[in-house]
């Protein structure tokens, strides 16, 4: 069976072309899966039956294991035997008719424009502050994922035209519209990108003080000691910018349609999230200001 989930990782990071972190991922869950199989004594995937991945969930409910991981544990199993099913090793999907577990929608945090505006006013003393001041203005600007703004390099970024290339999940490329402000902190940032180079070669656009890429735990300690510094007492990651992006640019009349292209959702679904949060804002504003909402 290991052989098996080699041959599927092949074909995902080289036919399909998927992420290598992506990949990754799908191996560590399909061998924790195989390990389960093992122990119970089932050494093929022609002798697996839909009650053994039943079981397999069943342990990991037990195990206290969340149950969005669970959710993402059993896609990397049925997309596994939908695998071996189309390539004609097994002569059922055995894992089409397993039920995905019920995920509780969880509306993520996002910051009031008021809260961004005073986040991204950074005082611009040290090459520290003129990096940080670009990478916030530009991942709330727009919308990125932390790890598309962390893999840009300096020519992903066309100034001429407003835009800057990402290559985003499952190695798509989308090209996303830049606006003034991230311009100009954008090129006032490169004034001081030789500073981090320290006289190395490097084409990542942002660049810790060794010369290398910035990471993400790196970028996670520096917003966390912004808001810190700015006494905004929320539970804010950078994936709450994005959101807060998202969140802003419906609230202010954006089209959904729009608002998915820009975040690279494959589906408009993922992006309806949104309308939830906008749709509170509405009930809250309602009860807040409304002269007759309350008793």
């Amino acid at each position: 069976m290991n052989n098996d989930i080699n041959e599927y990782i092949n074909y995902l990071e080289y036919e399909r072309r998927l992420a290598r972190n992506t990949c990754i991922s799908y191996e560590k869950d399909l061998n924790d899966y195989i390990l389960f199989l093992k122990q119970k004594n089932i050494n093929s995937v022609n002798d697996i039956v839909k009650k053994d991945i039943i079981q397999y969930l069943e342990l990991l409910r037990k195990q206290d294991i969340k149950t969005t991981s669970i959710a993402r544990k059993l896609t990397s199993i049925k997309n596994f035997h939908k695998y071996l099913y189309a390539i004609g090793k097994v002569k059922e999907d055995v894992a089409l008719i397993v039920e995905r577990p019920k995920l509780a929608k969880k509306l993520p945090n996002v910051l009031t424009v008021e809260e961004v505006s005073l986040l991204l006013d950074i005082k611009l003393n040290t090459p520290f502050d003129y990096r940080n001041k670009a990478m916030l203005e530009l991942l709330y600007g727009t919308g990125l994922r932390i790890s598309e703004l962390l893999n840009l390099k300096t020519f992903d970024v066309d100034f001429e035209n407003c835009i800057i290339r990402c290559i985003g999940k499952g190695s798509k490329e989308r090209i996303v519209p830049i606006g003034e402000y991230v311009i100009k902190y954008l090129q006032e940032y490169l004034n001081y990108r030789k500073y981090f180079l320290k006289k190395k070669n490097n084409d990542y656009l942002f660049l810790n003080n060794l010369g290398t890429r910035l990471s993400r735990f790196s970028f996670f300690k520096i917003l966390k000691c912004l808001l810190k510094d700015k006494n905004i007492n929320k539970d804010i990651s950078p994936h709450s910018i994005r959101h807060s992006f998202a969140t802003h640019m419906l609230e202010y009349g954006a089209d959904l349609r729009s608002i998915q292209e820009l975040l690279g959702h494959s589906d408009i679904s993922t992006t309806r999230i949104y309308t939830h949060i906008s749709n509170n804002k509405v009930k809250n504003d309602y009860i807040e200001y409304h002269p007759r909402s309350k008793k």
